[in-house]
């Protein structure tokens, strides 16, 4: 588990790109945190961290439910606040999305049941501290998911200094 407190939007971006350039192979990654709390701010570093090109506008998707984007690993970017359990996710495609070689952010992700997430995925917490800071827990589950989060942190700690 890695745990860390960034103190504006621009460190929250900063974390996601860091994870982004860790990133080697397709993984879902489950956000979870309330209405602004950074998960979106978070995806945007992401894109970056996977060389999205800098023309697409990263926003949430919560009325397209599904954006997705070019880059090193494509990037998924899905948002399941409107949707009610599994069964909508599979209907909006979620399901065979996972299946692809490509970087899937889930907002709202507890929406989805456990037994639909692959083995292998990443949960990353979000909770406001104030205004601007957020506290955000980075664990996983699968093989080879520490070592991506034990890189992620020493590019931020390289980065953020």
């Amino acid at each position: 588990m890695f745990a860390i407190t960034t103190n504006s939007p621009e460190q929250t971006r900063l974390l996601g790109d860091c994870l982004g350039q860790c990133i080697r192979q397709g993984i879902a990654l489950r956000l979870h945190g309330d209405l602004g709390s950074g998960k979106t701010c978070f995806v945007q570093g992401l894109a970056q961290g996977l060389e999205v090109p800098g023309g697409y506008v990263i926003a949430s998707p919560t009325y397209a439910l599904i954006n997705d984007y070019p880059g090193r690993l494509p990037l998924y970017h899905v948002d399941l606040y409107r949707l009610e359990g599994g069964l909508d996710a599979d209907r909006i495609g979620l399901g065979e999305i996972l299946g692809y070689d490509a970087v899937v952010a889930v907002e709202w992700a507890e929406r989805l049941p456990e037994s639909q997430w692959p083995a292998e995925n990443l949960v990353i917490e979000f909770a406001p501290i104030d205004e601007q800071s957020r506290a955000i827990r980075l664990f996983g589950y699968g093989r080879g998911i520490d070592n991506l989060i034990m890189e992620t942190g020493k590019i931020w700690e390289e980065r953020s200094k």
